[in-house]
């Protein structure tokens, strides 16, 4: 498989945990347990085909409204993977990032995060991006707010607010735009994700649940990309 035929970033919404549970009389929580598993598999694939940004949708800014114990719950996993999943980052040369709204995780989460994008910030192989407590409203209004401090401190005119300088500060500036992006479960929005970011990208939807997201259906989106001519707006 040619490195030129592969997208260089994938953005992907991680969804149906809940309906997988539920298919299973399950509770929801053993849903999200499961959806680590798909996680853990597509890093796996990630690294192997040298894909340079991988961004995953794992707690959206509107997730805060789940039930307490969901939320909880997610919160839980994802300190405890944060914590275990550390010597994988060195073995395999991931850097990690997270990007959203720090302030409503716990202390210890918040130190979490940030130790592990500490130790893993040298590292040159695949960027594993989580996107938490995040929302695409909410990265452009945070880049909107930074250049109208520059402006009104005087740092930046207000004629050289353009499309260039805004994008130079939503999350993830420094990395090639998302090409592809895969949604699970069926559903056909972008959910309020990487709104500035998914402009160009090649949306792939997939009615498979999350914790059912196996190697060969990572490799269909592959394919799926392979065969999509990207023109930005020009003509063949």
């Amino acid at each position: 498989m040619s490195d030129l035929s592969l997208p260089k970033h994938i953005a992907v919404v991680m969804d149906g945990n809940g309906r997988w549970a539920k298919a299973r009389f399950l509770p929801r929580t053993a849903g999200h347990k499961a959806g680590v598993k798909s996680v853990q598999k597509l890093i796996e694939q990630c690294v192997q085909h040298k894909i340079q940004a991988l961004t995953l949708f794992a707690f959206s800014s509107e997730n805060w409204e789940r039930p307490s114990d969901e939320v909880q719950t997610l919160m839980d996993l994802f300190l405890k993977h944060l914590e275990k999943e550390v010597p994988t980052f060195q073995k395999h040369n991931i850097q990690f990032r997270l990007i959203g709204d720090r302030s409503r995780f716990s202390g210890a989460l918040q130190d979490r995060i940030f130790e592990t994008e500490r130790v893993t910030a040298d590292h040159t192989g695949l960027t594993l991006v989580i996107a938490a407590s995040y929302g695409g409203r909410w990265d452009i209004t945070e880049a909107a707010k930074t250049l109208t401090r520059k402006v009104i401190a005087g740092e930046l005119l207000i004629d050289d607010v353009n499309e260039k300088t805004l994008g130079q500060y939503v999350c993830l500036a420094d990395l090639p735009e998302p090409d592809l992006f895969i949604r699970t479960s069926g559903e056909q929005r972008l959910s309020n994700y990487l709104l500035w970011q998914l402009a160009y990208a090649e949306l792939y939807f997939t009615d498979v649940l999350w914790p059912d997201f196996s190697e060969e259906h990572f490799e269909d989106a592959i394919k799926f990309f392979q065969q999509r001519e990207r023109r930005f707006g020009k003509i063949s």
